[in-house]
C-alpha cells in the first residue's frame, strides 16, 4: 500500500499538470473557433490615406512596423476581419465657398480611389452597404468594406450632399474632426457654438431622413448631448474609449456612456494607444510633435505634397522616441468598463487602424483575433462576441435604415 500509494499521488499530479497544460491551448482553439464564426467589423479605419498615396497597393501584404500600413486584404484575411469602414477622411480646412468646394472635391476623389480599388480586387473584396452584404460576403470569403465619411465638413454647408454621398455608399458621417467645423464643436477646440449649431440640428435630422448614421466621435460632450435630443435614430461613436479609465478630450463620460444607450446606440472601443491609456511622460518626444503639428497646421488644409512631409517627418519621431503601447489587456478594460456602465448590446471595436490605432498584441489587422483571445478569458460567450465584433453596431445601421424609411413613407403619403 505504501508503495502504491506515492504512484497514485504522482499520477493525480500528472494528470493536474497536464491538464494545466491543456487548457490554455484548448482556450486559444475556442477563441479562434469563436472569431472564425462571428461576423467581425471594424466600425473604424482611416486605410484610405494609405490607398491615395502613389504606389499603395491594398491586395499586396505590408509591413506594419516598416510601412506604418496596418490593413490590407490580405492582413484582413489573416486576422479574421470580415468587413471594416474605410474612412473618407478630411482635414479641416476654410469655412468659405473656396473651402468647401474644395473639401467636397476631395471626398469625391478618395471615394473614387476606394472603389476603384476595390474594383481591381473583385475578388477579395467588394463595397458593402448593408448588414446583408456583409454577411453574404463572409459566406463566400471576401471582405466587406464599408465607407464612413470622418469629419462632416465634407459636406460644407449643402444639405444634398449628405444624400449625394450615401449614394456613392456612404454609411455614416462623424460630424467633426479636431477643429470645430459649421455643425458642431470638437472636443479637441475652443467653445463656437455652445454644442450643436443650428446648421447643425439640420445635418442630424437629414441624416436621418437620408439613413446614414451619426457618429459622434471626435465631438464635445455638449454637441454630443444636442444631438441625442434630436436624433430618431440611434447614434455611434465609431472609436472612443471610456473617459473613466483614460483622461483623454477624446474619450466618453460615464454619463454620456449611460445616455448613448438610452438612445440605443453603440460605443466603438478605439485602440489608439494614448486613449486607451495615458502615456508616459516623455517631453522630448511631447515637443518634436508639438513642432510638427505646429509646422503642419495640426495637419489641417495640407496639400498632398505637405501631407507627405508631415506623414514622414511624424514617423521619424515615432522611430526616434519608440512609444510604451497600451496592451489588449487595457483594451479590454474599456469593454469591461462600457458593459458595466452601458450594457452589452452598446458596445464595438473601431481600430483606428492607419490613423494612430493600434496596441501591443494588436499592432495591426492580422493581430485582431488577440481581442477575441482576450474576451474570452474573461468568460465573454460566443453571442456576447458576437454583439461587440459587430453585431451591435449592425443593429444600429438596420435601425438607422428603417427610421429613414419611414420618414421616406411619410413623404410619399403625403406628398
Amino acid at each position: 500500500m505504501k508503495k502504491i500509494l506515492p504512484s497514485l499521488i504522482l499520477g493525480f499530479l500528472t494528470l493536474i499538470g497536464s491538464y494545466a497544460a491543456e487548457k490554455p491551448g484548448a482556450l486559444e482553439r475556442k477563441a479562434a473557433e469563436i472569431h472564425r464564426a462571428v461576423l467581425t467589423i471594424d466600425s473604424h479605419t482611416d486605410t484610405p490615406l494609405q490607398m491615395i498615396r502613389k504606389g499603395f497597393d491594398i491586395s499586396v501584404r505590408h509591413d506594419a512596423r516598416k510601412e506604418y500600413s496596418k490593413i490590407d486584404l490580405p492582413r484582413m484575411k489573416e486576422g479574421g476581419l470580415d468587413g471594416a469602414f474605410f474612412g473618407v477622411f478630411v482635414s479641416q480646412g476654410p469655412r468659405n465657398a473656396e473651402g468647401n468646394e474644395q473639401v467636397r472635391m476631395r471626398a469625391l476623389m478618395i471615394f473614387d480611389t476606394i472603389t476603384a480599388a476595390i474594383l481591381r480586387n473583385k475578388k477579395l473584396a467588394e463595397i458593402a452597404v448593408t448588414p446583408a452584404d456583409a454577411i453574404r460576403l463572409k459566406k463566400i470569403g471576401k471582405r466587406a468594406i464599408f465607407l464612413g465619411i470622418e469629419n462632416g465638413y465634407a459636406i460644407g454647408k449643402d444639405l444634398s450632399l449628405i444624400s449625394a454621398y450615401y449614394l456613392r455608399g456612404n454609411r455614416y458621417i462623424t460630424l467633426c474632426h479636431t477643429k470645430n467645423n459649421d455643425i458642431c464643436d470638437s472636443s479637441t477646440d475652443t467653445v463656437e457654438h455652445n454644442g450643436l449649431s443650428k446648421f447643425g440640428s439640420e445635418v442630424v435630422q437629414e441624416m436621418n431622413h437620408v439613413g446614414v448614421m451619426v457618429d459622434v466621435s471626435h465631438i464635445s460632450d455638449k454637441a454630443l448631448t444636442d444631438v441625442l435630443a434630436i436624433t430618431k435614430a440611434p447614434v455611434i461613436a465609431s472609436h472612443s474609449c471610456a473617459k473613466a479609465l483614460c483622461d483623454n478630450p477624446r474619450n466618453l463620460t460615464d454619463k454620456l456612456l449611460k445616455e448613448i444607450a438610452r438612445n440605443g446606440g453603440v460605443v466603438q472601443m478605439c485602440i489608439l494607444s494614448d486613449y486607451v491609456k495615458t502615456p508616459l511622460p516623455n517631453p522630448r518626444r511631447d515637443s518634436a510633435r508639438a513642432a510638427v503639428r505646429a509646422k503642419f497646421r495640426d495637419f489641417d488644409d495640407l496639400t498632398d505634397e505637405e501631407m507627405k512631409a508631415a506623414r514622414s517627418e511624424w514617423y521619424a519621431i515615432i522611430d526616434l522616441f519608440p512609444q510604451k503601447l497600451a496592451s489588449v489587456s487595457d483594451v479590454v478594460d474599456h469593454i469591461d468598463h462600457i458593459v458595466k456602465v452601458a450594457g452589452i448590446s452598446h458596445v464595438g471595436i473601431g481600430t483606428d487602424f492607419d490613423g494612430g490605432g493600434g496596441v501591443d498584441g494588436c499592432f495591426d489587422v492580422s493581430e485582431i483575433g488577440n481581442i477575441t483571445l482576450e474576451l474570452v478569458r474573461r468568460g465573454y460567450s460566443k453571442n456576447e462576441i458576437r454583439k461587440i465584433w459587430g453585431g451591435n453596431l449592425m443593429r444600429v445601421m438596420k435601425k438607422t435604415d428603417r427610421v429613414a424609411r419611414k420618414y421616406k413613407n411619410r413623404c410619399d403619403c403625403n406628398g
